[in-house]
């Protein structure tokens, strides 16, 4: 138990806190409900700074209340106190536990804080966040734009008109939705509508990534984006959601923490001394694990250049050899594996795994340039 210091937990929803204070060298907790409002929390953040006899420590698990909760704690109290946001799948849970209410969590992040038990999720600065939120609804507006291509899809298909002269979505496809004839009105209405929804997201998406390409040119993004788009399958988009989605880069200290915090590590229930792996964890970051497995793809190829010659322009010749020696081993490893029977999508995920590696060495390379 550490001394002197005061433990808050706090169960915040969109209007309710539950605040769970533990006083230093005390048990017995004090409990009440607070407003989730910029008044009432700057007024309980002071009430707990009088009543303290030193160091005041508040925690929250990471949600939909996002880092603002946080921030408004950190500017309503002094030097003293702190807030610290905290990793939900993280937190220790007993197996017997069949009640949960608003106090009891409370109650039990600030009993677990106070050991030592819980695991920060490291925050962004608002400008940091600000980018993060623009790469995001970039990526919403790409996954709204395929559910409505789907949609017009599957309602031509429930029409029994398929189109077969070539790949969808070309310029010579849009002709031929253009010139569809059906029997009734209605059916031309819903089509018309889905294609105008269609043409509305494009637009969309088109303006998100000439925003994105805008932010990918100043400082601090300008270099570090430049360095990972030496690699293969990596562009301006995904670089921008690996440097965004990776702020504060400098607490990766190793490849393996990076591939784990991405859950790019295979699973493990070993007891005993025969080790039993799994599929990978799937825990922390699904957005940058999803661009890197897609970009894994392109690795399934034989090694070049000749679409990489003008993204490499101006580049450091470290980088370059890097982002070279990377489609060497990825190439080779994938083929290897393919080559012993392991479906493609499990040999696409170790070597996104590896791409991992890589994308650490350009970050910290350009983490120690910057210091």
């Amino acid at each position: 138990m550490e001394n002197g210091i005061t433990f808050v937990g706090l169960d915040a929803h969109k209007k309710k806190i539950s605040v769970a204070v533990l006083m230093p060298d005390q048990t017995a907790l004090l409990q009440w409900d607070a407003p989730n409002e910029a008044g009432a929390v700057k007024r309980m953040v002071r009430r707990i700074e009088r009543e303290a006899p030193g160091e005041v420590r508040f925690c929250y698990e990471a949600g939909s209340l996002g880092y603002a909760l946080q921030r408004q704690i950190t500017e309503a109290g002094s030097e003293k106190v702190s807030c610290m946001v905290v990793a939900p799948s993280l937190i220790p849970r007993k197996p017997g536990e069949r009640i949960k209410t608003d106090r009891r969590d409370a109650r039990k992040l600030a009993e677990l804080f106070r050991a030592g038990l819980l695991t920060e999720v490291q925050p962004p600065t608002p400008e940091d966040e600000a980018v993060r939120d623009l790469c995001r609804a970039r990526e919403d507006a790409r996954e709204d734009l395929t559910r409505s291509r789907h949609r017009l899809g599957k309602m031509l298909l429930r029409k029994g008109v398929v189109y077969s002269q070539g790949n969808a979505w070309t310029a010579r496809h849009r002709l031929w939705l253009r010139g569809l004839r059906f029997e009734h009105a209605s059916e031309a209405e819903v089509s018309d509508d889905y294609l105008l929804a269609i043409e509305q997201l494009e637009e969309r998406l088109r303006g998100l990534e000439e925003k994105l390409e805008g932010v990918a040119q100043k400082k601090p993004y300008a270099e570090p984006v430049g360095w990972l788009r030496c690699f293969r399958g990596i562009d301006t988009v995904t670089a921008m959601t690996i440097v965004s989605e990776l702020y504060g880069f400098e607490r990766f200290h190793s490849p393996r923490g990076l591939m784990a915090f991405l859950g790019l590590v295979p699973s493990e229930q070993t007891s005993g001394y025969d080790p039993k792996r799994g599929r990978i964890t799937r825990m922390g970051n699904s957005h940058v694990r999803r661009i890197l497995i897609e970009a894994a793809w392109h690795y399934r190829h034989r090694p070049g250049v000749a679409s990489l010659r003008k993204r490499r322009q101006g580049q450091p010749a470290e980088m370059i050899a890097l982002a070279d020696k990377a489609q060497q081993r990825l190439y080779r490893r994938y083929r290897r594996m393919t080559e012993k029977g392991i479906p493609a999508p499990k040999a696409v995920t170790a070597v996104a795994r590896e791409l991992t590696g890589f994308v650490w060495a350009a970050l910290r390379h350009t983490t120690k340039a910057c210091a």
